[in-house]
């Protein structure tokens, strides 16, 4: 089975290009529209890694990262900000969010690879 990473984005261009990036290259993916829907589902398949978009309807990313951290059963799960917001000080508030990085959108899909990577290994890897 190759790792799970849960993709928690509402727009629906970045939700296409990351899956198809992310499952060509061998990883299972769930996609959550929103940060109450990312919490759950996070509760339900518990992904070895969430891309966490911080701009989201009913929930933000911020306080959905915050509720995954409180949870006992989740706050393992390495969180990557994804994030448009460039402005000083957003970087620094996703990391206190308990984010382990940010990615920058639009993100090179390199860069979205590579950070996939380090938290989880190559899919091939933990495929078996």
């Amino acid at each position: 089975m190759s790792p799970l990473v849960l993709i928690v984005e509402d727009d629906a261009l970045m939700q296409k290009m990351a899956l198809k990036v992310l499952r060509a290259r061998g990883y299972s993916c769930e996609v959550a529209h929103n940060g109450r829907e990312a919490v759950e589902m996070a509760g339900r398949f518990r992904p070895a890694l969430v891309l966490m978009d911080l701009s989201l309807p009913e929930m933000n990313g911020w306080e959905a990262t915050r509720a995954l951290k409180a949870d006992p059963a989740l706050a393992a799960i390495p969180v990557i900000a994804i994030t448009a917001h460039a402005m000083v000080g957003d970087r620094e508030t996703a990391l206190a969010a308990g984010c382990s990085e940010c990615l920058t959108k639009p993100y090179e899909i390199v860069d979205l690879v590579r950070v996939v990577e380090r938290y989880v290994g190559p899919a091939h890897a933990q495929s078996a």
